[in-house]
């Protein structure tokens, strides 16, 4: 099944699971997006104005909404790094919230948060596993089912 969602770079898509959420928008220009490693490693990720940039919480609620966007802004639009830890690093277990960008994000269950460099996949809840974002010009395509999602001004 393949849902297609139509939004513009002024708006954010919510993805709602059961235990967690997804807030994507669009880049919105062209950009350079700089991806910090574990190893003294620096990635430069180039971004199209149609890419996205894909915030996971493993939470639901108004808070976690505002923390989603803020996590999305200070990515876009401050353009500040994207940090990944070391695979042991203790504080992954306690990050609330983790990020992808990129054409495609897929998204899945049994990975450990912030901790994979790779920007086409992202750590979510169980309820929202499984599905690949694609970006389209005009919002995305959704591989897997859609059973709830809002569109707001971002």
């Amino acid at each position: 099944m393949t849902t297609e969602i139509k939004f513009n770079k002024d708006e954010i898509l919510f993805l709602l699971g059961e235990s967690g959420m997804i807030g994507i928008v669009k880049a919105g220009e062209e950009k350079m997006l700089f991806i910090e490693g574990a190893d003294n490693e620096e990635i430069v990720q180039y971004l199209e104005e149609d890419d996205l940039i894909a915030v996971s919480s493993f939470n639901l609620g108004e808070k976690y909404e505002k923390g989603i966007r803020a996590l999305a802004y200070i990515t876009r639009d401050i353009e500040s790094p994207i940090i990944v830890l070391p695979k042991e690093h203790p504080a992954s277990k306690r990050l609330k919230m983790v990020l992808s960008v990129g054409e495609n994000v897929r998204l899945d269950c049994g990975i450990r948060p912030g901790t994979h460099p790779e920007q086409d996949i992202l750590c979510s809840c169980d309820s929202l596993s499984g599905l690949n974002i694609i970006k389209t010009k005009d919002g995305v395509s959704i591989d897997g089912e859609v059973k709830n999602y809002k569109i707001e001004p971002f």
